[in-house]
């Protein structure tokens, strides 16, 4: 009954992020296939600097504050500068609605721009970037001053579906009929192997049964199979949408763990998030420097301004590093955006224990951490998760039909004995 309950609970929105995480695995393979244009340049030439570059689009858009930019580009690839639009635009302008603009790093000229994560209009443009925010908040929309309604939905989602998970093992057990006293010594004797000889058929699959004992079957074995992936999966995604709200909280008094200057800093309400006081070519100079004096020999690749936290974010990787160590991210200095003064630093997959596991949630939910074959994982059990779900929710149907079925028999049958 708890299963049946839970799983009826979480089934339409494990069936989308199922779905949806299948295909996200390869995002940025999706969206070059998608847009080539805006992906790839066939310009000849030196690269111009990304800095001048993102520094041209903040004077051709006033009503943008550039927020990320790539400081190198990888030959025959376009430089994509991240932007956040304005609350309060300047007088007479128009308040827009772009955060990403594409550019030819060779000649300067825009490729194309576009909201990442828009909800519409759909297309090919933001197609992948529609699901990849569908996965983890369903686009639900602020509502008093909150715009984390979908990660608290899906967090709770994915806390029901942790321990639902245990609970479906738990019925895939066998359970022992009741012995007599005398035969009690011959039971214990035998425990072990009649309990992995009664639990096999769990794992199996009856292919030439009813549709329903193999719909039963799959929902069963593939859920016996990926059992310890569906746990991570399950966990990590608990871990990532509650990050702010539970899962921090629990660590912090459970681990000893190594605030980073996000953490320190309270978040800005958005009237109090300005544009940094400071260039960005004088905090890049500044943290190379810093990067040399802490022995680190992998270039500046990225920064990026953090308006919430009023803090610059140096990234330090190699330019074919992808999430960089592990899926754990990159090297990364923070500078304060009022006057640079150095603030901190964080290295991927060193600190505590504590640090260690908060850092490898998102690494562990994206497969990652295994590189390429991590992610083909991953993708498969996006179509598990969806499977389990869809084969969970016919299986419920099909019992409640049948009760149905049976109910109006008993009833018919009552009626009848009744009228004789």
């Amino acid at each position: 009954m708890v299963h049946r309950w839970l799983g009826m609970a979480s089934a339409l929105f494990l069936m989308i992020t199922g779905l949806t995480g299948a295909i996200i695995s390869w995002d940025h393979e999706i969206d070059t296939l998608l847009n080539p244009a805006w992906m790839h340049s066939k310009s000849q030439g030196a690269h111009q600097s990304t800095l001048v570059l993102a520094k041209q689009v903040s004077e051709r858009y006033p009503q943008v504050q550039v927020s990320s930019i790539p400081l190198s580009v990888e030959e025959g690839h376009t430089l994509t500068i991240g932007v956040k639009p304005l609350s309060n635009p300047p007088d007479g302008m128009v308040p827009v609605k772009f955060n990403q603009v594409f550019i030819d790093p060779v000649t300067g000229q825009e490729l194309g721009k576009r909201e990442w994560g828009a909800v519409w209009p759909i297309d090919r443009t933001n197609v992948v970037s529609f699901l990849y925010k569908l996965h983890y908040s369903l686009h639900l929309p602020e509502m008093w001053g909150i715009d984390r309604w979908g990660l608290w939905l899906l967090g709770g989602v994915a806390l029901i579906w942790l321990i639902d998970s245990f609970v479906g093992f738990y019925l895939t057990l066998p359970k022992f009929a009741n012995t007599p006293i005398t035969k009690l010594h011959k039971v214990q004797h035998n425990a072990q192997a009649s309990f992995w000889k009664r639990w096999w058929p769990a794992w199996k699959l009856r292919w030439n049964s009813s549709t329903h004992k193999r719909y039963f079957d799959m929902h069963r074995a593939f859920g016996l199979w990926t059992w310890i992936l569906l746990i991570i999966l399950a966990f990590s995604a608990f871990a990532l949408n509650l990050r702010r709200e539970v899962f921090m909280p629990v660590m912090k008094s459970a681990f000893t763990l190594t605030p980073t200057p996000s953490d320190i800093r309270p978040r800005l309400p958005v009237s109090q998030q300005l544009p940094p006081q400071v260039d960005y070519g004088k905090v890049l100079a500044m943290a190379i420097k810093e990067a040399r004096r802490q022995g680190w020999h992998e270039p500046a690749g990225r920064i990026s301004y953090s308006a919430a936290y009023q803090l610059f974010n140096v990234d330090f990787y190699y330019p074919d590093a992808d999430h960089g160590v592990a899926g754990a991210g990159h090297k990364r200095l923070y500078y304060d955006g009022l006057d640079a003064h150095y603030v901190g630093k964080r290295i991927p997959w060193e600190g505590t224990a504590g640090d260690v596991i908060v850092q490898a949630q998102f690494p562990l939910h994206s497969g990652r951490i295994l590189g390429l074959p991590g992610r083909i994982m991953i993708s498969v059990m996006g179509m598990v998760v969806a499977t389990l779900s869809a084969t969970g929710v016919y299986l419920w149907w099909k019992k409640r039909k049948a009760r149905s079925i049976s109910e109006g028999m008993l009833r018919m049958n009552s009626l009848r004995t009744h009228r004789s």
